[in-house]
């Protein structure tokens, strides 16, 4: 996979693109789209309904295998590390050679905090400072808002409350989502991220849910 996909023109059916080569053989950027659509949501509800067993390692490879998972059918590099560099308005996400630390970062932050016993504000605090790094690895070519953002429902598993991503729960809106992970991005030359922007985000997508919350394994 390494050697086909280790150019921008390579994830592209045409150099320059606009269309990613997909697995349908679909060349059509509004219909790729769509139907990749349709195959994610229903890799999720899978995922959500316990269909999809996900180990929760909390680590690099958890947040590859939901990636494979949501995307395994419609492109070869699901769950595969990106290898070329990726902008987005004023975003610049990691450089390839530095995703697997950003995903390190994201393992030693969730072990070490006690999500057991947090209130609201400590949760948004811990939620958004682990969105922060996984943000800006990016890892993956495409889709990585998808997995990130199932990825910290999982995360949620470990605390009182569960994340609600509906606008119309949490009042977030995507515009907000998207300006508040922009700007949690290093500041030039720096490395760590800054999640700021993301904590009133997640205080507002927290909601307390009844019954036991499970800590993680810190060995």
């Amino acid at each position: 996979m390494a050697s086909q996909f280790s150019s921008w023109d390579s994830y592209f059916w045409e150099p320059g693109g606009p269309v990613l080569r997909n697995l349908y053989g679909e060349r059509d950027g509004a219909v790729l789209a769509q139907r990749e659509y349709s195959e994610t949501s229903a890799q999720q509800f899978d995922i959500a309904r316990g269909a999809v067993s996900i180990p929760k390692t909390y680590d690099a490879e958890h947040l590859r295998a939901i990636h494979k998972q949501l995307f395994g059918n419609v492109y070869e590099w699901a769950g595969e590390y990106r290898t070329v560099g990726i902008r987005r308005n004023l975003s610049e996400f990691a450089h390839p050679a530095d995703v697997p630390q950003y995903l390190s970062d994201v393992n030693r932050i969730i072990r070490g905090a006690d999500w057991a016993t947090m209130d609201r504000d400590q949760f948004a605090a811990a939620a958004a400072e682990v969105y922060a790094y996984v943000n800006q690895a990016h890892p993956f070519r495409e889709g990585n808002g998808r997995s990130g953002k199932l990825f910290m429902q999982h995360v949620s598993e470990l605390s009182p409350y569960r994340i609600d991503y509906s606008p119309a729960v949490s009042g977030v809106r995507p515009e907000l989502w998207n300006q508040a992970s922009m700007l949690s991005g290093p500041d030039r030359g720096s490395y760590e991220p800054q999640p700021a922007s993301l904590v009133p985000v997640f205080r507002a997508m927290a909601v307390e849910r009844p019954g036991q919350s499970y800590d993680v394994d810190r060995g």
